[in-house]
């Protein structure tokens, strides 16, 4: 029996462990912003000489991400282009399927030949050289020919886990799904509702559904959560009770959990026409499918021509940040993606009493499998909402709350540490490497745009006649100007991507609009202190002072028409 730390224990000493490990980030994070004063007033050469290292360590960090989001792009391109459905359809037999890929280069090379136009050199050149790519890759699979499955026995099981959303707003999510290119008698829609939602608000919404869906899907299922003893009001309590509900079902028709992916999708996520096609080549091609979680690429483009400049910079920093993780062996799934059900039922879902949901069930598979699991991406986008309210002022505080409960996830350390850190077949560095890249990363989240912005100057504030008389303190504006203007390197990088990912300008609005989309960069200064900073203070330091959340703050989805 597979047993993970609860938040909540009643054991003395576990509770121990937990609150020990709930102080330490927002301690850190408060001893910095302290220290620094503290440094800059009794010590302020050291305090220069540490926040000019952080400068550097700043920039060195901005480029490498910076560097990593462009090859993420590149890969979201290339994932775009290529033809899911088919290789979905052949990989199951590698050796058939190389021979028919060396028949395609072989004619293409005879059209390289007989054309006479460059560009259709170029175009042909291009596709000879992305086909011998994928052949070779199609060659190593025929060592695992045995372990690959068939797509046709692939059933994918759609999670849309709903409190107070409108139709409006799950239905193009839905409609995503029915448009997508992957057989819809293998889909399955399981639309989990509240039942504190008003009854009549609830079941209005769910009719509506299930008529305008009626006979497109496998089958369109819907649950009714109601929080139990123990609970909390979250998403992940809902999502738990669904996948039970749905575990009865599979059990009933004697459906193989293995053969079943489950896709946890935020209520307006609009996928790829491409991703369950992709989803399905990733999972039946990996012998090691069981011990993957796969997740798409989120763009909050739903509503990103709608909503305010403020928004519109968070968003988009947050899909780029997102983009980088991909990139990396450690990342961790995000909002919407996908694991294998049978997985899903061995960690015994989502903890019902915590927040953060999508990264803590990575954290459970992690654990139940010794540290050999991974997030596979899967480069293909899956469009989000941003946030919107009624009014500007309105929609910049749901945002501050959005941030803020992302940012609760470092409620997940002292869980993951309580899991792992006794577990023998996970290696000591890969224990330290985790704990060091949560608080280093939430750290950062808190502390570096107030350090960046401001307390930089406290020593030329605070240090005194002699400090203001030395060498440093005269070079010290120099020194933080130049490597902050190096720094913009990597908001150029952010400005440039964000106008080659934007989605179609609605006509509802004129071509004007792009100033504003230019000139909203200007605000990250504002931005990434207020909206940034603070609610990932303020979320650390509630831990810390055991102020902890109680439910889960949904965020208003609002669709101009």
């Amino acid at each position: 029996m597979f047993n993970f730390p609860n938040p909540k224990t009643d054991d003395p000493r576990e509770r121990k462990k937990q609150r020990i490990l709930e102080i330490i980030p927002g301690s850190l994070t408060w001893l910095t912003i302290f220290g620094i004063f503290i440094l800059s007033f009794f010590l302020p050469f050291i305090a220069a000489v540490l926040i000019i290292a952080f400068d550097v360590y700043w920039i060195y960090r901005t480029i490498f991400i910076s560097f990593y989001s462009v090859s993420a792009y590149r890969k979201l391109k290339k994932g775009e282009k290529i033809d899911w459905w088919t290789r979905c359809q052949n990989i199951s037999h590698p050796s058939r399927y190389a021979m028919e890929i060396q028949e395609k280069i072989a004619n293409l090379k005879n059209f390289l030949q007989e054309s006479s136009s460059w560009k259709e050199k170029k175009i042909i050149r291009t596709e000879i050289r992305e086909e011998e790519e994928y052949l070779r890759e199609v060659e190593k699979m025929k060592k695992i020919e045995s372990e690959i499955w068939d797509w046709k026995k692939i059933i994918h099981v759609v999670l849309l886990p709903t409190a107070s959303e409108d139709a409006t707003v799950i239905e193009p999510a839905i409609q995503a799904i029915a448009d997508s290119n992957f057989p819809k008698e293998q889909i399955i829609i399981l639309l989990a509702t509240e039942e504190r939602e008003p009854e009549e608000k609830r079941m209005k919404k769910v009719n509506y559904l299930r008529e305008k869906f009626q006979g497109v899907f496998r089958d369109f299922l819907v649950t009714t959560h109601k929080v139990k003893e123990g609970e909390m009001k979250c998403k992940a309590s809902n999502a738990t009770y669904a996948t039970r509900k749905l575990q009865v079902y599979l059990d009933e028709r004697g459906i193989n959990y293995k053969q079943v992916i489950l896709s946890n999708f935020d209520c307006d996520s609009i996928c790829h026409p491409q991703y369950f096609a992709a989803l399905t080549y990733a999972y039946i091609t990996n012998p090691k499918r069981l011990q993957r979680a796969y997740q798409p690429l989120p763009l909050y483009h739903n509503n990103l021509w709608d909503t305010n400049a403020f928004v519109r910079v968070i968003v988009t920093s947050s899909s780029f940040w997102h983009m980088y993780q991909s990139t990396r062996k450690e990342m961790v799934t995000f909002s919407s993606h996908s694991e294998s059900f049978d997985t899903l039922v061995k960690v015994d879902f989502w903890p019902v009493n915590m927040i953060s949901e999508d990264s803590i069930i990575y954290w459970k598979g992690f654990s139940y499998f010794h540290g050999d699991y991974q997030v596979e991406p899967i480069y293909l986008s899956v469009s989000l909402d941003a946030v919107l309210a009624e009014t500007y002022w309105k929609t910049i505080v749901n945002q501050y709350k959005q941030k803020r409960r992302w940012a609760y996830g470092i409620e997940n350390f002292p869980i993951i540490m309580r899991a792992i850190w006794p577990d023998k077949k996970i290696r000591l560095s890969k224990k330290l490497k985790i704990a060091f890249e949560m608080l280093e990363g939430h750290h950062s989240w808190a502390t570096a745009p107030f350090i960046l912005a401001f307390l930089g100057w406290l020593p030329l504030i605070l240090g005194g006649e002699r400090f203001g008389e030395s060498v440093l303190a005269h070079n010290l504006p120099f020194v933080t100007r130049w490597l902050m203007n190096l720094a913009m390197s990597g908001l150029l990088v952010s400005m440039s991507l964000s106008f080659m990912l934007i989605p179609p300008r609605p006509r509802r609005y004129s071509r004007r609009r792009w100033i504003n989309m230019f000139l909203q960069w200007i605000l990250v200064p504002i931005i990434a202190p207020t909206l940034g900073a603070i609610p990932a203070i303020d979320s650390q330091t509630r831990i810390l002072l055991k102020k902890h959340f109680t439910e889960f703050w949904v965020t208003e989805k609002m669709r101009k028409k």
